[in-house]
């Protein structure tokens, strides 16, 4: 058998020592140690690909500002601007392999988008990869910057761009939730509280109600992004800006406004921002808000669900598997159940984020890395999970009319629209004899010659029911011992 090729490698060489790169490699020794130290989650920073959209927009923003500025020549500026673009438009993404949690404050990753970035313009410049003494991943692709301000920044800018994603997805959800609150408009049915039965509403209220909470939502995340604006470029180290020209900070904040279409501003004091990352902290908490009534809707849509038999049965949801190793014919309703899970992963990942966000010491979080992993995380998977939850549930589900419909003329419930009418104590009565005769509640009272057949229809109509007509009038006094006595069935 032949032997394989020896592959091809160059050498780089580090404070620490002399490593060998495989030649084709874009990134170099610091990425190459950083992925030997930190082999923990076995995935890379490239699962989110608008965090590395966010670091390359940073650079490219840099090379912008330090040409503009005179501290760096257009020649070296110019081609690092072009690579950067490059990554941009998701050019190599693979070579991004650093592990997203590890220890150094990020700076594993800054190194990683310098060395990547670095060589493709070398390539470009038609020199070979590695060829630092030409363009340097430290002296000049990082020229006025340290990880302590490119790393918050490149994660803000990273959020905010798959934020938006995010915000498309929940609208469509909300009106997956608005077309099936039309649909089921006149569909009356028993609402409940504390789970037992309470007064009567349509099945559309309800859907509506769904619509309504997502939407709040939108609001609450659209809000609490902007606090993702502020960034600490020009800080470099601590805050206090060593190493940087004075013009570098607006100028930078300028380009990159440009170049992201983001609203950013640089912090008033970068000490302060360089050390707290309090507003990941607060972004964190409202995507566990939405993740919270995503699930508790979740558990509404089982709990209507139930049975199809013995459980409630008000709707059904979409057959997607077989449900049972055991059981034939059995069909669970795995799709809320999956949001149920990314919604108890999300609330962990903001306990994460809060413990991450308390640990930070002095001048610096040194936790940002798992602060960053844990909300683009947290995005992705509710992103998915919104997306699983309307195309293979919300969109197909209908209603038991049948059966909402004898559940609401057998319902006591709603025996509170006639109130205004018959008065408060006739009613329990009424309520009463209804329970034990297992009859009709409308029956009962025109028996009792209280309302005529049609009264008691048009007062029990959907729209009265459901509080979409409001009614009242006179209520006459009848004392619940002018009532014929509940006799229950033998």
């Amino acid at each position: 058998m032949a032997s394989a090729a020896p592959v091809q490698t160059r050498t780089e060489t580090d404070s620490l020592g002399s490593k060998e790169i495989p030649a084709d490699a874009y990134w170099g020794i610091h990425t190459l140690r950083a992925e030997e130290n930190f082999p923990i989650t076995k995935r890379p920073i490239s699962v989110y690909p608008d965090l590395i959209r966010g670091l390359a927009m940073v650079k490219q923003a840099s090379a912008r500002a330090n040409k503009e500025i005179g501290t760096l020549d257009a020649e070296r500026a110019d081609l690092i601007d072009a690579a950067a673009q490059r990554v941009i438009d998701g050019e190599f993404h693979d070579q991004f392999g650093v592990g997203v949690i590890q220890g150094g404050a990020g700076t594993s990753t800054n190194m990683n988008a310098n060395e990547v970035i670095t060589n493709i313009a070398l390539e470009m410049a038609g020199r070979e990869k590695g060829d630092y003494a030409y363009l340097s991943p430290i002296d000049h692709t990082n020229r006025s910057q340290s990880t302590n301000d490119v790393y918050p920044t490149s994660i803000k800018i990273g959020l905010s761009l798959t934020l938006r994603s995010l915000l498309d997805e929940l609208d469509l959800l909300r009106q997956a939730f608005l077309n099936k609150a039309v649909e089921f408009h006149d569909v009356l049915k028993v609402g409940r509280t504390q789970l037992q039965d309470a007064v009567p509403m349509t099945l559309g209220q309800e859907f509506h109600g769904f619509a309504t909470t997502l939407s709040e939502d939108h609001h609450r995340l659209t809000e609490n992004a902007s606090l993702l604006f502020e960034i600490n470029m020009g800080a470099t180290a601590i805050g206090t800006g060593i190493t940087t020209h004075s013009g570098y900070a607006p100028a930078v904040l300028r380009h990159l406004r440009e170049i992201s279409g983001l609203d950013l501003e640089t912090a008033t004091d970068l000490v302060e921002s360089t050390s707290d990352t309090g507003a990941f902290m607060s972004f964190s908490s409202s995507l566990k808000r939405n993740a919270i009534k995503l699930s508790k809707i979740c558990n509404d849509l089982r709990l209507l669900s139930s049975g199809p038999q013995a459980g409630l049965g008000e709707i059904n949801l979409p057959a997607q598997q077989a449900g049972s190793s055991i059981m034939p014919g059995k069909v669970n309703p795995v799709i809320p159940e999956v949001v149920n899970q990314v919604a108890f992963a999300v609330v962990g990942s903001d306990a994460t984020v809060t413990m991450a966000v308390e640990g930070g010491q002095l001048q610096l979080n040194a936790f940002e890395p798992v602060i960053a992993h844990s909300i683009f995380q947290s995005i992705t998977w509710m992103r998915q999970a919104m997306w699983t939850l309307r195309v293979n549930c919300v969109d197909g589900i209908t209603a038991n009319r049948d059966r909402l419909g004898a559940m609401v003329g057998s319902s006591v419930g709603v025996i509170t629209a006639l109130t205004p009418f018959i008065g408060y104590a006739a009613s329990a009565a009424l309520a009463k004899t209804a329970l034990l005769t297992k009859r009709n509640v409308a029956d009962l009272v025109v028996e009792a010659g209280l309302m005529s057949r049609e009264e008691v229809t048009k007062q029990l109509s959907p729209a009265r029911l459901s509080g979409l007509e409001a009614v009242t009038a006179a209520i006459p006094i009848v004392a619940a011992e002018d009532l014929v006595e509940p006799v229950a069935d033998a």
